[in-house]
């Protein structure tokens, strides 16, 4: 599974999954200062359940070690993920 970076304007930013045109799964924030404040993830039904939402995630964690950046968990899927796992405890916040 291959994800697009996208600049959406005004400070944010976000991660797409799409396939046939239609967005499948998506992570998205706004960047203040060196804060990234992660504030929605979505995946299709049709693929929840199969850690998508966590791929993105990792993803967006991956920019946010790349670039130095910190994350703000705001969506709670993102909350909960910070909370049950210690694998983005150097990227918090």
């Amino acid at each position: 599974m291959e994800f697009q970076f996208k600049e959406l304007g005004h400070d944010a930013y976000a991660y797409v999954y799409e396939k046939d045109g239609q967005t499948l799964g998506e992570i998205t924030w706004t960047l203040l200062g060196d804060v990234m404040v992660m504030d929605h993830t979505f995946v299709s039904p049709s693929l929840r359940g199969k850690g998508v939402a966590k791929e993105l995630l990792d993803q967006a964690a991956k920019f946010a070690r790349e670039k130095d950046l910190k994350m703000e968990a705001v969506c709670s899927y993102v909350v909960t993920a910070f909370e049950k796992s210690s694998e983005y405890e150097d990227i918090k916040a």
